[in-house]
């Protein structure tokens, strides 16, 4: 394998490391980095939700083993995906990264206006209806 190892695109240090919720560490998340908050949220609120589907008879029980296995799949698809986007905007040069900033700053403010000398004149009178050049009727 070529490249730096996995620890060097670590988003917190290695020392920070055992403070971050045990949903977190086992699912070896390294770019997203959820609270404990959300990381209950995950797990045990994966855990709620398919009691209740299971109690409401919409799903069987064995829901409330598979669901939470699947939220934790796509928590760390998600971080997955957070890698490839990290990796592939690292070898983007600078340059490039500097012109798309330039494209992409808010223009707000300089709306420039053609003719603002110009006098617009508005009135309450209705327009006279458009002759009709065609005498055929």
């Amino acid at each position: 394998m070529t490249g730096p190892n996995r620890t060097a695109w670590a988003t917190m240090p290695a020392d920070e490391e055992r403070y971050r919720p045990l949903y977190a560490r086992l699912l070896g998340l390294r770019f997203v980095n959820p609270g404990g908050v959300l990381c209950f949220l995950f797990f045990e609120g994966a855990i709620a939700l398919a009691v209740l589907l299971a109690l409401a008879e919409l799903v069987t029980w064995w829901a409330v083993l598979v669901l939470p296995v699947v939220v934790a799949a796509m928590v760390k698809l998600n971080d997955m995906v957070a890698a490839v986007v990290v990796r592939s905007a690292a070898l983007v040069p600078e340059q490039e990264r500097d012109r798309f900033r330039r494209q992409m700053e808010p223009v707000v403010g300089r709306a420039r206006v053609a003719n603002a000398m110009t006098p617009v004149m508005v009135t309450a009178d209705p327009m006279r209806p458009a002759r009709r050049t065609d005498q055929s009727d």
